[in-house]
């Protein structure tokens, strides 16, 4: 097996507190909400929603995949850092036994956050995982944080 780990960092116009709680708190009722051709639902299949939760997220009409399941890993809401793993679902295939990822919230000079994000890729075997091969999954999840954000700058009172 071997794991392939790809960082990231991007930036938001969204304070830390706030865009966690959305991207990370309450992203199982708002992104169905938002974006309901990408994911249709999101629930919890085992635990309390803290460290150890399995969630199952099943994807929308739109979408190459019908569902995903995740385990939390981690859940720091004072340091704004959350990390998952998908352990299952039709997005992982016969060369990736598990994906990792974390993500790191971090305020910025000018009021925003700075997004940290890295991914381990686990593969079988001496399968090799390129940037290419992630790049589009990159893109949605890009696309699926900017829906985030922009319904956080239109409304400016929600998720505080």
């Amino acid at each position: 097996m071997g794991v392939f780990t790809y960082a990231d960092e991007s930036t938001s116009v969204i304070p830390p507190p706030r865009l966690f709680k959305a991207l990370v708190l309450e992203a199982d009722t708002l992104i169905p909400k938002i974006a309901p051709q990408s994911v249709k639902s999101a629930e919890i299949v085992e635990g309390d929603g803290g460290v150890g939760t399995i969630k199952k997220i099943s994807f929308g009409e739109g979408s190459h995949y019908s569902y995903v399941k995740h385990r939390i890993d981690g859940l720091d809401k004072d340091n704004f850092v959350y990390s998952y793993t998908l352990v299952e679902g039709d997005a992982l295939s016969d060369k990736v036994e598990k994906i990792s990822y974390e993500i790191k919230l971090v305020a910025s000079a000018d009021g925003g956050s700075i997004i940290k994000s890295t991914s381990n890729y686990h593969t079988t075997g001496d399968v090799e995982i390129k940037e290419e091969d992630v790049k589009a999954g990159k893109e949605k999840a890009t696309g699926l944080f900017k829906l985030i954000e922009n319904y956080l700058v239109a409304n400016p009172d929600a998720y505080n």
